[in-house]
């Protein structure tokens, strides 16, 4: 396999969700065909591609069943949470995927790995958690809760309480090697979903999954790094980044240097949450070895990929 033909995917969690009406999993399904026809044109024009994605929204949907459904059924924990998006939005792709390579005459195929990602027990995050996630609740269930069952709580802006987790940084991809074996097999690889299972190191060196959420571009920048591909592509909701955003002044950006990616992350252009840690997963990338990285939607995947659209970021 070419590694200079290597490249990783992220889709976002949100892309399968594209508004409030369209939430169901066929809504979900027809937004992840969209995004799988692109990508099997670059997988068409030569690139073998692992896929990273979101899940943000549907672990809010497990979260939200469980909750409604405790009085009879045990409640789910993060993890599994984590493990179930996982195999279903894997499913999506893989069979959307299935169908679009059979539709062009092309013989691959793409496989779902259930990726766990370790992340480090002392990890400053663990101290202060702030990851939102689930519902809304009072303030007398939150103050329960948090006595009951250890959760850490906080009020949101008159909103509710919430629970928080922590968001700690991605050490290591656990199935890394077989993703590669598979790769370098032909398949086309979608793993790290979710950022990946958060798990931890006990005292014996076993692993035990955790509360966390891992953000999804550190976990598949950090993939990236470890497979060793030379492209780091994000999909997501906007066509090119761009320095101010959404003000009169706003100016998109074709082409931008780690020095100047990290020039305007000081500025305070790139919104911690939407697309700072977009452009931070792609700095650590292209410090490693990476030799490039490209930000747009899905629709413009192979537009970007021959110069015509999309930012584009190089050492």
């Amino acid at each position: 396999m070419s590694k200079s033909k290597l490249a990783v995917v992220a889709i976002g969690g949100n892309s399968l969700v594209k508004d409030k009406n369209h939430k169901t999993v066929p809504d979900q399904y027809e937004a992840a065909h969209e995004t799988c026809v692109h990508i099997a044109g670059m997988i068409e024009a030569g690139w073998d591609v692992a896929i990273g994605h979101g899940n943000g929204p549907q672990v809010g949907f497990i979260l939200r069943r469980s909750e409604l459904s405790r009085h009879e059924l045990h409640e789910v924990p993060l993890d599994f949470c984590g493990a179930d998006t996982q195999g279903a939005i894997g499913y999506m792709l893989q069979q959307n995927l299935y169908n679009e390579f059979r539709r062009r005459g092309l013989d691959k195929h793409a496989v779902t790995v259930v990726t766990q990602v370790l992340v480090d027990r002392d990890d400053q995050a663990f101290k202060n958690p702030a990851k939102p996630i689930g519902s809304f609740m009072g303030q007398e269930e939150a103050l329960h809760r948090r006595d009951a069952e250890d959760w850490d709580v906080v009020e949101d802006a008159g909103r509710g309480w919430r629970r928080v987790v922590a968001s700690p940084l991605p050490q290591e991809v656990v199935e890394r090697d077989a993703v590669k074996e598979l790769i370098d097999e032909g398949f086309v690889v979608i793993t790290v979903g979710g950022g990946g299972i958060p798990v931890i190191k006990d005292g014996d060196g076993d692993l035990v999954g955790t509360a966390a959420v891992i953000d999804k571009d550190y976990a598949s920048s950090l993939l990236a790094q470890s497979i060793g591909a030379s492209l780091f592509l994000i999909s997501t909701a906007v066509e090119k980044v761009a320095l101010n955003y959404g003000k009169p002044d706003q100016r998109d950006i074709d082409v931008m240097t780690v020095a100047e990616a990290q020039q305007y992350m000081a500025e305070g252009h790139f919104a911690p949450g939407s697309m700072k840690p977009k452009i931070q997963a792609i700095i650590w990338f292209l410090e490693n070895g990476g030799q490039e990285a490209i930000i747009t939607n899905p629709e413009n995947i192979e537009r970007a990929l021959a110069g015509e659209t999309g930012t584009r970021i190089i050492p």
